[in-house]
């Protein structure tokens, strides 16, 4: 009688909570010597029947009941684990189902796979509940012992990011995006959101742009641009050159337009030794109505004669400071002599020179290369700048503006 019991009380008798129903389809390993005695086998059918019935409290006392029998076998306790885990599961006792959990999962009885569907349903349920903490070391143990599962893996990230835990937030999303780029996959727009949201609240201004910059390559929208390059300029870490990079970010997408924005542009590339290109932005300047009018006409046009004085006499001596460039002994006269080559027409002769420069250990490995990058694309080389930019390798403020130029020359020309 008890052996035929056993057996109801297997894995398809079981199947009476959606959670642990699929948690334990595929029944624990059996041995010869697998049977249920006379006290417990009652009690287990008595707990059956309740459940059957919903009457919850009554399936729970039959299991209590069950287990309060001396001298049970190992086969005994894991059935009565079982059953006091689809009692549990079935009436939404989420304490009293993990606990059963553990006990199932523990045990050399239950199969790998089934220790995996019952990991993900104990996490289930307690994420259900609102119990993140709780969720997270099945989830953990999940990822750990069974591999990748997409909703184990944003689950986790959930789970901390519903806490306001934004250290945990930020491990669990940025390990997650981060593997599923190396796999050459696009990482989920949620994750990346929720990445950015810890970096935000944990202060750490680098990251949150790193983040962003990961939403504007993946999921191209206005509001990821905005957010982008605002705080790409008011980032207090970022180097002159990259502001200056920026701000050309800014004409690029059409949001640079107030004439003192030009002037702060001009400027910056007048002190990088870069008159021709200030001269050039400033054209650019006037060529769209952004300067030359209103109140600040006079202004603009003194410091336009002042700037187009300087690239004149930097013209002049072009020759000569290429040719002592390339006997330097550091990186910094042949980048900026080789870009201004570049501006003054000398595209090819300019980037050779420039990349002699990239072969004298500059000081800022990174910050030269974005400058070659920004040489290529002002000769007309765009594919060329784009693999230049995408070269940047090491993360930092350098790589962001690095791939934000990246993206804009990658994105389809409007027509």
């Amino acid at each position: 009688m008890f052996l035929s019991l056993n057996r109801r009380l297997g894995a398809r008798s079981l199947l009476l909570a959606g959670a642990i129903g699929t948690a334990l389809i595929a029944g624990p390993v059996a041995h010869a010597d697998d049977v249920l005695g006379q006290a417990v086998g009652k009690d287990l059918q008595q707990a059956q029947s309740a459940l059957a019935s919903k009457s919850y409290d009554k399936a729970m006392a039959a299991v209590d009941a069950a287990d309060a029998v001396k001298g049970k076998t190992d086969y005994e306790s894991y059935t009565i684990a079982q059953m006091r885990a689809a009692v549990a599961a079935q009436s939404g006792n989420v304490d009293a189902a993990t606990k059963a959990y553990d006990v199932l999962i523990n045990s050399a009885r239950t199969p790998k796979a089934a220790k995996g569907q019952m990991l993900m349903a104990q996490a289930t349920m307690a994420y259900s509940a609102k119990k993140y903490a709780a969720a997270i070391p099945p989830t953990e143990r999940y990822l750990k012992e069974h591999g990748p599962d997409p909703r184990m893996q944003t689950m986790l990230i959930q789970c901390y990011y519903l806490q306001g835990d934004w250290k945990g937030t930020a491990k669990a999303a940025q390990e997650q995006v981060d593997a599923t780029i190396k796999a050459g996959k696009t990482p989920a727009e949620n994750q990346l959101q929720m990445l950015a949201t810890a970096y935000t609240n944990l202060k750490d201004a680098d990251a949150k742009t790193h983040a962003y910059v990961l939403l504007a390559k993946y999921y191209s929208k206005p509001d990821y641009w905005a957010v982008l390059i605002h705080d790409l300029v008011a980032n207090p870490n970022l180097a002159p050159p990259l502001v200056f990079y920026v701000e050309r970010l800014r004409l690029a997408t059409g949001v640079l337009k107030d004439p003192s924005d030009y002037q702060d542009m001009g400027e910056r590339a007048v002190q990088m030794g870069l008159s021709q290109l200030a001269l050039n932005l400033l054209n650019q300047g006037y060529a769209n109505k952004s300067l030359g009018n209103g109140p600040s006409a006079a202004a603009d046009a003194k410091f336009h004669a002042f700037v187009a004085q300087r690239a004149a006499a930097d013209r002049a001596q072009l020759a000569q400071a290429a040719a002592a460039a390339s006997t330097a002994p550091t990186a910094g006269p042949a980048l900026t002599t080789g870009y201004n080559l570049v501006l003054n027409g000398q595209a090819d002769q300019g980037l050779a020179l420039m990349k002699t420069g990239l072969g004298k250990n500059p000081r800022y490995p990174d910050l030269a290369q974005v400058e070659y990058g920004m040489a290529q694309m002002d000769a007309g080389q765009k594919a060329e700048a784009i693999k230049t930019f995408e070269s940047v390798s090491s993360n930092g403020p350098a790589k962001d503006v690095a791939e934000l130029w990246a993206l804009l020359l990658s994105r389809p020309a409007a027509h």
